[in-house]
Order: structure tokens, then sequence, then C-alpha cells
């Protein structure tokens, strides 16, 4: 089955979307937060991933992202199995998530519905890699992903959310090594 969005050129920086299955508000904890970042920083050192921007939403997240090593469909593909399992099981131990019958309900319900699943999916399945072939294209999507916070009435600045590379661009430190786009 061919999909309109690939990976094509791993030489290029891609602008690429995963998002929770029905749009829930999954990561409206931190602690799932930081589950993603470790997954992230676990990919950076031993798959080679290169992370321009980044931004984790409520319910999704957006990412300009490079490889030097593995190819980028691997990298995602396994970054979002690992983080898929991994937050499935701090959903079923976190002590205080009162959403945890329902979020789990959705979850099956969701890998039951979908072949490609045993019994669990948390992620949509497709990324909708977009390649960002020039300066525009590259600051557009910079811009859309830094201001999402901003526009989602989360932050006044976009520096100010702590789930966002827009710390990094303001020449501060976040939480994810970042490699800037000039």
């Amino acid at each position: 089955m061919s999909r309109a969005y690939k990976f094509r050129n791993q030489e290029k920086p891609y602008f690429i979307t995963f998002t929770v299955v029905n749009w829930v508000d999954l990561f409206t904890r931190k602690e799932y937060s930081y589950i993603l970042i470790d997954s992230i920083a676990y990919c950076q050192k031993e798959k080679g991933l290169i992370v321009y921007a980044w931004v984790i939403m409520p319910s999704h997240v957006h990412m300009i992202i490079g490889t030097k090593q593995q190819k980028m469909e691997f990298i995602v593909r396994d970054l979002k199995s690992f983080t898929s399992r991994k937050l499935k099981e701090e959903i079923k131990h976190h002590p205080q998530e009162s959403r945890k019958e329902w979020l789990t309900r959705m979850f099956e319900s969701e890998g039951k519905a979908n072949s490609n699943n045993v019994n669990w999916q948390l992620w949509q399945q497709n990324n909708q890699p977009i390649e960002l072939w020039d300066n525009h294209m590259i600051d557009t999507k910079l811009n859309y992903i830094h201001n999402n916070p901003l526009m989602s009435g989360i932050v006044n600045k976009p520096e100010d959310y702590v789930f966002s590379s827009a710390i990094d661009y303001s020449g501060q430190k976040g939480l994810i090594d970042v490699e800037l786009l000039n």
C-alpha cells in the first residue's frame, strides 16, 4: 500500500506529526511526556536521530527530524512502538491516573479494530512526513511547532513551554538535545 507521505530523502529534514488515537489528551501528565522525551533521547544516542525542533502537545507531537544513522521511518516506528508499550504500563500503574479504565478501554478498542496491532493502539498509524526542502518551509514549520502551545492558550510566550524546543531557539537549554536550524 502506497502512501502520499513518505520519507524519500534521508539527507533532508522532515516535519512529522504523531497523534494519540482519537486525539485523546494523554500528555496532560508530565510523567507521560518524560517517557517520550527519554525515548527520543535514546533514539538520538543509539539510532542516530537528529532533532531540529519538537513540541509535545496534550494529544500530539510535532517534530522536525533528520538522521545520521538509521532510516527515519525505522526510528519513528521504533519510537512509537516503544513509547506505546511504556505508556501502557505507566497508565496501568500511575497512582493518580483517574482515567485509567477509560484510557485502557479506548486504546484496547482501537488496537482490536486495527489489524496492524494485537490488542493496543496508542498512536495513529501514520506520521505524514513532509520533506523540508527550502528555508521558507523550514521557517514555516519551525514557527508552527513553537507557536502551537501559544495558539492553544497553554503559554503566553513559546519559550515558556517546557515541552518544546522553543526554549533552545531562545538561547537557553531545553529538555532534548537540539541541532538548531539556521
